[in-house]
């Protein structure tokens, strides 16, 4: 079994905040698919940089109100 990464996020509550986004809407929001957002919420995967900023704007947050990290 893979080890989760150190990083959580709030993208569902911010997806439901944000009119109910959904994660394909997201997904094309920032150019990646709708799986990828998936992962990324049950924090089987880790947002490149990039992406984490991208995800950011969109709701107009900073990065570390969308993400944290759990050493």
């Amino acid at each position: 079994m893979t080890k989760k990464p150190p990083i959580t996020n709030r993208l569902k509550e911010l997806r439901d905040r944000h009119g109910q986004l959904s994660q394909a809407a997201l997904g094309r929001e920032i150019g990646v698919t709708r799986q990828t957002i998936i992962a990324i919420e049950q924090g089987r995967y880790s947002p490149s940089l990039e992406s984490a900023f991208r995800i950011s704007r969109v709701f107009g947050v900073g990065i570390e109100d969308v993400f944290g990290w759990n050493e």
